[in-house]
């Protein structure tokens, strides 16, 4: 496919809540930058030659106030839709993978947690995602990595060069991981009971997509807003 023809949704997860916080507000709302925290990404997507559509997954009672923000702050050049999330991550992009009625080769699922996203990463992603059909974003560890038993006590410690530290965009082929999405949440129960919890949507890709993911070198600043300190380090970035 030509660049040109190639079309590419974002779908954006801003429906959490944010509790380890510890704010009245949702952290996604809190302000960093002169902007609620969920723009800044969203703007990034707007801003890129790769990404031709956009979804805002919110809670379904926030549907308005972001539609409101987003006119504010004048991110609607690529909107496609406001759509209620689930109760967990993973039945947002659910529902966001469902909702992705228009043209649409590749997805890029991305948490609006994370402000600091590149348009450098957002190239490496397009290109790498044609050649593999499933990449996502990350950083080598820094640090050294245990594992360890429901005791604390260490079981292994894997060879640091290869750790890598998930982030968001995690890219896919439209169809392969709407599918892949589909077969795990028929499946949810059972890999609960196993004790399998789908935290991203490269795992969903793994075991229900059948598929390898490849990493791709993203930046270290692409942080998650998790924790107070967390807006500090934000804050810290944007100065310089």
């Amino acid at each position: 496919m030509e660049n040109r023809t190639i079309k590419c949704t974002a779908v954006m997860l801003a429906a959490g809540f944010g509790r380890r916080m510890g704010t009245d507000i949702k952290k996604q709302y809190l302000m960093l930058g002169g902007m609620p925290m969920f723009l800044h990404s969203i703007r990034t997507m707007q801003e890129s030659r790769y990404i031709t559509d956009i979804i805002v997954m919110v809670h379904k009672d926030d549907v308005e106030v972001v539609r409101e923000l987003l006119e504010e702050y004048g991110l609607t050049e690529k909107l496609r839709r406001i759509a209620p999330g689930g109760k967990e991550r993973v039945h947002s992009v659910a529902l966001g993978l469902e909702a992705v009625d228009w043209p649409c080769d590749y997805v890029f699922i991305h948490d609006c947690a994370r402000p600091f996203l590149d348009q450098e990463t957002l190239f490496r992603l397009f290109e790498t995602v044609q050649k593999t059909s499933a990449c996502c974003a990350g950083v080598p560890s820094k640090d050294t990595v245990k594992i360890v038993d429901e005791n604390c006590d260490v079981s292994k410690t894997p060879n640091r060069a290869n750790v890598w530290i998930v982030q968001t965009p995690q890219v896919f082929s439209l169809d392969l991981i709407r599918n892949a999405h589909r077969k795990a949440l028929a499946e949810e129960d059972y890999l609960l009971s196993q004790g399998i919890i789908l935290t991203d949507d490269a795992m969903v890709a793994e075991l229900a997509g059948n598929c390898k993911v490849r990493m791709v070198m993203a930046d270290y600043r692409n942080i998650k807003i998790t924790t107070p300190e967390d807006l500090i380090i934000g804050e810290a970035f944007l100065k310089n």
